[in-house]
């Protein structure tokens, strides 16, 4: 019932904005929750949790700092738990390809007695543009311990939108939706479409792991998600998600976004402009 608001944990986050703006847009209730809302919301607090879930019926649930780390998948046994007693019916769960973590949340989720969808996404597109990769395009290097391993990049748009169907849709429910983009890609492809677009050159450089962490150390990147971007890196990131699927076709019925599409979409905003980084919302 569109009274009732829908949960959004992580309403800061790249998907969870999103999914919030798009929520409202079509005339839903909603409570979007982070670690400096009111009511706030920490994973690593529980007690924080029974006042974001009070009175919501439907979530929609991404995990910081990834499903990928070794307790993410008690804390997300203890979280549907309290959900399931306080009353929530369904829980939309924003999930990693070939993480094992992950996998073990799903289960959980997939076990818990409440109607579920899981969205398994790829990389996103906006990582280029809205994460840790956009100082190196701006640059004109993109320096990453990733060789030639291919991945079938998704734009966090179309993410969003597999999500509001999931949330708005009871049709879809208990389902995974496993979401990529349609052309699996290296980084020396996507710096070259890149360079195509924002009219300067952008290179793609191999480094190593070891170079790469002391980098993100030197900038003051927490132990935590220096252990994620290890794990990332050398385990996630072997080619085991390179295969595209039709995730976003199944939910939606279009197809998933291009990258060309993607990189036209952001360089209009100005987010590759050299001038100076544009502050990302």
């Amino acid at each position: 019932m569109k009274n009732s608001p829908i949960l959004i944990i992580g309403k800061t986050a790249k998907t969870g904005m999103r999914v919030e703006q798009r929520l409202q847009a079509l005339g839903h209730s909603t409570r979007g929750v982070s670690r400096s809302s009111t009511p706030a919301f920490n994973w690593e607090d529980s007690s924080t949790w029974r006042a974001a879930l009070d009175g919501a019926q439907s979530a929609y649930v991404t995990f910081y700092p990834d499903l990928a780390i070794p307790t993410a998948d008690d804390t997300i046994r203890d979280f549907t738990q309290l959900a399931k007693e306080v009353g929530l019916q369904h829980l939309v769960l924003l999930s990693g390809r070939g993480e094992e973590g992950a996998q073990r949340a799903e289960k959980i989720l997939m076990n818990s007695g409440i109607d579920w969808n899981v969205v398994r996404a790829s990389w996103f597109m906006q990582n280029f543009s809205e994460g840790f990769m956009i100082e190196g395009i701006v640059s004109g290097q993109l320096m990453l311990p990733a060789g030639d391993n291919v991945e079938p990049f998704v734009d966090v748009d179309d993410i969003a939108d597999v999500a509001v169907a999931a949330l708005t849709r009871p049709e879809l429910r208990n389902r995974l939706f496993e979401v990529t983009g349609p052309r699996a890609m290296t980084f020396t492809e996507c710096v070259a479409e890149i360079s195509e677009v924002v009219g300067y050159p952008v290179e793609y450089k191999e480094i190593p792991i070891e170079d790469f962490l002391n980098a993100l150390r030197d900038q003051g990147l927490p132990e935590g998600m220096l252990w994620l971007m290890r794990e990332l890196f050398t385990v996630v990131f072997d080619g085991r998600n390179s295969n595209t699927t039709d995730g976003v076709m199944e939910a939606l019925g279009r197809p998933a976004t291009d990258f060309k599409e993607y990189l036209q979409k952001v360089n209009a905003t100005g987010a590759w402009h050299r001038s100076g980084l544009l502050q990302q919302a």
